[in-house]
């Protein structure tokens, strides 16, 4: 398998023109792409559908959280859409996970997408755990908990930061998926993130894939930048890097 299949570039633009536009400045055809909320609810399930024609597996990131009825009945609807990842919270229970596996499902046309649950987001730290949530557990005993409930509830794999991988597999399996945003070049600042990484690091604390999005899509070379974190994700020597 080839370093950049486990790559996901993070389409965070606002308009299918502004997405093309950043996708021809990259150059890496049929690479893993992210499209969030900012696109999809702009763009809507064409984008998918749009992309998938052109070869791009694709993260469908809107991280569903309601009754189980309802995401049960939206992941059936998203699976016809043809994303090949999509995801939830974590903190919506047990059953509105399962709800969402057994919608994928229902609706998928072949294979079933991965479907991941989001643990903590990235931007979270402990003082807004605490202090914000109300959560007074440390967070990685939050994160590995809500891994070990979507692992039983039938997940395929959890969002989180690269610095709880190695925790999460622990408390589930070594086949359990981390995926892992937050990722920065060691040049790069850490923006509104909290536990970033850069992607040489990533791969050693256990991630299965991660999720790229400024570092390379605000770099004055794009396609420069996507190549460095290939080559970093790729090359044992990055393993030593912060």
């Amino acid at each position: 398998m080839s370093s950049n299949e486990k790559i996901i570039l993070a389409l965070d633009v606002p308009s299918k023109d502004e997405m093309l536009a950043l996708l021809a400045k990259i150059n890496a055809p049929g690479c893993y792409v992210k499209v969030g909320m900012e696109l999809y609810y702009q763009e809507g399930a064409d984008i998918v559908r749009a992309l998938k024609a052109s070869g791009y597996r694709v993260f469908l990131d809107l991280k569903l959280h309601d009754i189980p009825n309802t995401v049960r009945r939206a992941m059936r609807g998203l699976a016809r859409v043809g994303a090949d990842m999509v995801n939830v919270h974590a903190a919506g229970g047990s059953v509105m996970m399962r709800a969402a596996a057994e919608g994928l499902a229902e609706g998928a046309v072949g294979k079933r997408p991965i479907c991941l649950a989001v643990t903590q987001l990235t931007s979270t730290s402990q003082e807004m755990l605490e202090s914000e949530i109300l959560i007074q557990q440390p967070i990685v005993d939050v994160i590995q908990s809500y891994a070990s409930l979507a692992a039983r509830a039938g997940m395929d794999g959890v969002v989180c930061s690269a610095w709880e991988a190695a925790a999460i597999k622990r408390a589930t399996s070594s086949q359990f998926l981390a995926v892992t945003p937050g990722i920065r070049l060691a040049k790069d600042a850490a923006g509104d993130q909290k536990r970033v990484a850069t992607p040489g690091r990533a791969r050693t604390l256990g991630s299965d894939y991660i999720v790229v999005g400024r570092s390379i899509t605000a770099a004055s070379d794009p396609a420069a930048a996507y190549r460095q974190v290939v080559e970093e994700w790729g090359n044992t020597e990055w393993k030593t890097d912060n």
